[in-house]
């Protein structure tokens, strides 16, 4: 029985050798899964990783940053739908800061609170209206001429008449043709009234800025009291009151700056409209001052707007890129060595800070926003620096 058992049938003698050769298959496929991952590994580069010793900290620190990141997003959306209150409150604080230093010489003149705060709130009302009624003579001109508007644009742009209509036999061979072309027509009406509906801020809102503006005046002084003393410890209420010295000189030196600068591209832009032949010239130097207050985009809308008039006023494409092109080449030498040479190194600001602020106060303010961007950011920066400052180097020895 023994011998006969041991002997083993052709089939069993098949199946081990069949298992044999796929274990030695397992084997060799587990190998050379092995040394793709070793050489994917070696792609890697990877240099003396260490796993992590706590992971109960990076867990923490997750939901610390989650945290942050909620608050943040709640933070702009409430700046966003509380807009219509913000706008004019911040603008209010904004130039109240600005005039700040002036209120301070004042109170040494013994000139009564009262008195000060009527008399620059009449100024800052005085410079208003006049910037409203000096535009806004210009833009009524404008309108005037809007039944000839779509006719004029047509003429001009009789250069581009081949290659729009390439582009428009493209178009029906891509697309099906809904209808028959018109031509160029520009409906005024339809592009004004959602401009100025965004421009033109709301009765309430002028309110809320005059009103907000002249009570920061009158009472300043008790403002800076209540916010200093809110806190108790000596250090804070004096870190506290650097804080509000340091924004208000900041502000001062940077907006009084600026408006100097501005007023000098406003008579530059009043100079190009007269040599070139533009109307209104007054209200082309009070549009390129406002605009001018925007970095970088100011100066782009004012070489746009100028060159969409001048469309419309000269017979020819040519005279109208003249403006334009004179424009932009005064606030090249304006930006790159009139401005740098007279703000200096006391005023520097990250021009990528300005242009990233400049950008989410847009986008979260709209035309208001941009104006406020760099105030904004300089009361922000003041701030963080009182809070955080950067450690001085420690010197060897």
């Amino acid at each position: 029985m023994n011998a006969r058992n041991s002997v083993k049938k052709p089939e069993q003698v098949a199946n081990v050798v069949a298992g044999t050769a796929a274990t030695a298959s397992t084997a060799k496929d587990e190998r050379a899964v092995s040394r793709n991952t070793s050489e994917q590994k070696a792609v890697l580069k990877i240099t003396d990783p260490h796993p992590l010793e706590r992971q109960a900290v990076v867990w923490r620190s997750g939901a610390q940053f989650a945290t942050i990141g909620i608050f943040l997003i709640l933070f702009i959306a409430a700046l966003e739908l509380s807009r219509p209150i913000l706008v004019p409150i911040t603008s209010a604080l904004v130039i109240g800061f600005m005039l700040g230093p002036l209120s301070t010489r004042a109170e040494r003149y013994r000139i009564p609170p009262l008195v000060s705060a009527i008399a620059f709130w009449l100024f800052v009302v005085a410079i208003l209206y006049l910037i409203i009624v000096t535009v806004s003579g210009a833009i009524v001109e404008v309108a005037g001429k809007a039944p000839d508007l779509g006719r004029n644009i047509k003429e001009k742009l009789q250069i581009f008449e081949r290659p729009m209509a390439a582009l428009q036999e493209l178009r029906n061979a891509i697309l099906p043709r809904g209808g028959a072309d018109a031509g160029i027509t520009v409906d005024l009406v339809s592009i004004a009234a959602p401009a100025l509906t965004f421009l033109t801020p709301a009765v309430g809102q002028i309110v809320a800025f005059l009103g907000t503006l002249f009570f920061f005046l009158l009472g300043r002084t008790q403002l800076r009291h209540v916010m200093v003393i809110f806190f108790e410890n000596r250090d804070a209420r004096l870190r506290m009151l650097r804080i509000l010295n340091d924004i208000e000189s900041n502000l001062t030196k940077y907006l009084s700056v600026v408006a100097v600068i501005n007023f000098v591209v406003g008579l530059a832009a009043a100079l190009i409209a007269v040599l070139v032949g533009l109307p209104n010239a007054a209200a082309w130097g009070v549009l390129a001052f406002i605009l001018n207050f925007i970095p970088y985009i100011g100066a782009l809308i004012m070489q746009v707007v100028l060159f969409l008039v001048g469309v419309i006023v000269f017979p020819t494409l040519g005279q109208a890129l003249i403006a334009p092109l004179l424009y932009l080449a005064f606030t090249t030498l304006e930006g790159h060595f009139i401005t740098p040479s007279i703000m200096g190194k006391r005023l520097f600001l990250n021009p990528l800070t300005v242009f990233i602020a400049l950008i989410f106060w847009t986008w979260l303010w709209g035309p208001m926003g941009a104006f406020l961007a760099v105030p904004i950011l300089i009361i922000m920066l003041v701030a963080i620096n009182h809070l955080f400052p950067p450690d001085d180097p420690v010197l060897p020895g």
